[in-house]
Formats: C-alpha cells, structure tokens, sequence
C-alpha cells in the first residue's frame, strides 16, 4: 500500500469534502504519526500514543466524510458509532466494548476479502472443474465396485477417454460465454441456523455470541439445491473453493494486527454525553458512558470471539456540535485523550456551490448519472447552480442549520418531476435553468411552514 505524506492525504481528501482545511491537516498528520510510529525503535514505539481528534461543528459540515475517506485511503478498518448508543454499565445498553469487537469483526472481513483475492486464479480454475463436472456428469458405472471390491477399470478408462473431448469443448463453451443462459442445480449452505435468541445484559455480548456459536456447531450444516444459471453457479462454486483454499488462521491474525495498529474509530455525538451532573444527581447516560470509554480510548485490552484485543493505539476521531456543551465538560481524563481540537467551520452559499460541482461525487453528476439510465441528458446553467446553492443556504439560515444535507432536500424537490416522468419523456434532454429553480421552489420558500416540513 502506497504511504502518503500529509500534503497528499489533503489533496486526496479535497477530491471529495469542500473547505474545513484544518481538520483535514489535523487528520493528515494523525494518519502520518502512524506511519512514522513504524520507523521508531521498538522500545520507543509501543510508548507513543495515538493523537485522538475531536472534531466540533454542525451537523452536515463533513466531519464524518472526513473520517470515512480517510480511512478508505489508509485501507483501515473503520466503524461509525454514536456515543449515545451506549449506557453505564450495569444498565441496559450496549457496552462500549462492544465498539472494539465490532470493529474486530470489519477487520477480519477484510482479512479474509484479502486472502481470497490472492487465491482467486486457482479458486477460479477449480470451480470451472466443478462447474464442467455438473455440466457433464460421470457414468453411473464410473467407479463402481464389483463384488470383490474390485473397480472396473476398462470401463473407467473408456469413459474418461470418451468424455476428455467432450469436456474440452464444454470447457471452450463455457469460456465464450456460450453455456450463460442454462440453468444448473448447485449445491448451497441452508440458512438454517437454529433460534436461539440470547438476551444478554450489558457486557454479556461476548457470552451471547459464544453461546450462539456453540448451538450453531451442534447441528450439521444442511445443503439445499438451487437452479441457477451458470454465471451464477460459476460464482457460487468461487466463492466455495476461496473459503476452502484461505488460511483462516492466519487471517484472522492479520485481521487483529490491523485492528489493533490501523484501526480507527468515529465516535459521533460526544457531545450529548459531555453534560454536567445535574442536580438531582447525575444522568447514568453521560458522566457514566465517559467513565465507561475512559480505559477504551486510554488503551486496554478487550476479549473478542477472534481472541484479545488491544486498544492502545487504534484510532479514535470524536465529533459532536458542542451547541449546548463545550469540550471542557467532559470529564478531564477523558479530554486529555484528545489532545486535538478541530472547529469545522459553517458553509456558506460559495460552499454549496462548490459541492454540487466540484467533488468526484458531486451531487449534480450523481443526478445526471441516475437520469442518464433513463436515456435522459440532464444539464444545469450555471445560474441555476447559484440559485440552488442560495435557497439551501437560506433555508439553513431560517430553520435548522443541517449544513450540505439540505441541497439534497432542495435537489430531491427540485427534480422531483422529472425523476418521475424520465422513463416516458419524449424530450431526452433537459436543461435547469434559474427560471425553472425559481418556478418549482418558490412557493415552497414563501410559506414557511411548508418550507418547515418540505425543506
């Protein structure tokens, strides 16, 4: 895998998220201290700690964009997760081990993904193997024993020498592409795992899944048949022969040496669990979760199903709008664990108008690729593009201010007819222009009440 410099991780990062260039530097250098982590001595490299973010902004700024494209480009395992998901222990909630185990588990996903992409090639020479023995089944008297035990084999060898060219030309069809349209019958694992519904407290999920597993092993694996067409069963019988060819094991081990160095976790709304005790006393979903997190983000050592886990230097990226709390009202332990502190800034209107053209996603060629399989050319004057951007960023200013979110409202209403006629529409290309922003929102903007619940 390629290492990128901090200059770089920026550049890739601004292919997809506009502004809020602090945080990506902040990021940046966070996923480079990783790598240079790896370059130390090994007696130092154990003792430097991982430079935990907290990203503070509104909502729909690109903080967890940020994140995700981050981790995409590092090829880390990456989990999203709200704070406010988890309870004190000893309360009904999932336990914030949980987060750990959950991302062990998108670890040794990708694991394994990665080992059978490496034996692919022969996976694939096997399944055709398998695939011709479907398509051309052996004698009945092929391998049958006489009485004494004995295989007949004048009439194995006869079969085999009669059948090679057959097979041949099979093989050659199959490979053109020519035996795509007949149908199969491939054995398949039934999906018939037994009920076995365990309601487990908190911090019981590991005993849960333990539990499961046991039951699931008591019964033998059932098989049914399935008629597929041959692409199908072609890829049915891959996926068979690289689960058979793999060395779990060993995946598995790569996938904890990934989580535990590479992982990375978002930890989304910190800031409804950053409240002050209260006077009646103190709320068990705030003070308490943060106490709970404290030794996970600290570094410990969490049990999985795939074996111990170490949370010393994975990853963690808090985020949270801060409207109502600040950073300082976490508990001080907890904030020294988060030695950056990013504020992603509020988009303007330029903003907006940069998000809907700019990026390699960007919202307008998603529009134009999903009509474009309609036959339809839609395209956009320039301004109509500002129009667009305007109304959004005027819509966030009277109501809730929910950042890049509303242009997808805004577009969603603005090309709502024309996603419904395109199938039928005899005119296969269709220009936005400002008259038309104007004419299709305009009464939705001048009543504000319906503006509240359309917008």
């Amino acid at each position: 895998m390629k290492v990128f410099t901090p200059r770089e991780i920026v550049s890739e990062l601004d292919k997809f998220i506009i502004g809020q260039d602090q945080a990506k530097r902040s990021v940046a250098i966070a996923l480079r201290n990783r790598w240079r982590r790896q370059q130390v001595p090994p007696e130092l490299r154990d003792e430097i700690a991982p430079k935990n973010i907290i990203m503070i902004g509104p909502t729909g700024v690109g903080k967890t964009e940020i994140a995700r494209r981050l981790a995409r480009l590092a090829r880390s395992p990456f989990l999203k997760i709200e704070a406010t998901k988890f309870t004190e222990i000893g309360y009904v909630g999932r336990d914030v081990e949980s987060m750990v185990r959950d991302l062990t588990e998108l670890a040794v996903n990708m694991a394994k993904k990665e080992e059978q992409e490496k034996v692919q090639v022969k996976a694939r020479e096997l399944a055709e193997e398998r695939l011709l023995d479907i398509l051309l089944p052996k004698g009945k008297t092929e391998g049958r024993e006489e009485d004494g035990g004995e295989k007949t084999l004048e009439v194995v060898r006869g079969e085999r020498f009669e059948g090679t060219s057959t097979r041949d030309k099979l093989r050659r069809m199959l490979r053109d592409g020519k035996l795509d349209e007949r149908y199969v019958e491939v054995e398949v694992v039934a999906n018939t795992a037994p009920m076995v519904e365990v309601f487990s407290g908190s911090g019981m999920e590991e005993m849960e899944f333990n539990i499961k597993e046991v039951f699931g092993n008591i019964f033998p694996t059932k098989k049914k048949r399935r008629k597929v067409k041959v692409p199908e069963a072609r890829e049915i019988l891959v996926q068979e022969e690289s689960q058979r060819l793999i060395d779990m094991d060993k995946a598995i081990e790569n996938a904890v040496r990934l989580t535990e160095h590479n992982g990375i976790i978002f930890l989304d709304e910190l800031d409804k669990v950053a409240g002050k005790q209260s006077a009646q006393g103190p709320d068990v979903s705030r003070e308490g979760v943060q106490r709970d997190l404290l030794p996970i983000v600290e570094g410990s050592t969490v049990m999985t199903k795939y074996g111990m886990v170490k949370t010393d230097h994975v990853l963690f990226i808090a985020a949270g709008a801060f409207s109502a709390s600040k950073p300082s009202d976490l508990l001080p332990e907890l904030q020294g664990r988060f030695p950056i502190r990013v504020e992603l800034d509020s988009l303007t209107m330029e903003d907006f108008v940069r998000i809907l053209t700019e990026p390699e996603n960007a919202l307008i060629t998603q529009y134009q690729a999903l009509l474009e399989t309609e036959g339809v050319e839609l395209k956009f004057e320039p301004e109509a593009i500002c129009e667009i951007a305007g109304l959004a960023s005027k819509v966030n200013e009277r109501m809730e201010n929910i950042g890049a979110r509303r242009l997808h409202t805004v577009m969603e209403k603005l090309l709502d007819e024309i996603s419904f006629e395109a199938p039928d529409m005899n005119e296969k290309t269709v220009t936005i222009t400002r008259d038309y922003v104007i004419e299709k929102l305009k009464d939705i903007l001048e009543d504000e009440n319906l503006s509240r619940y359309i917008l």
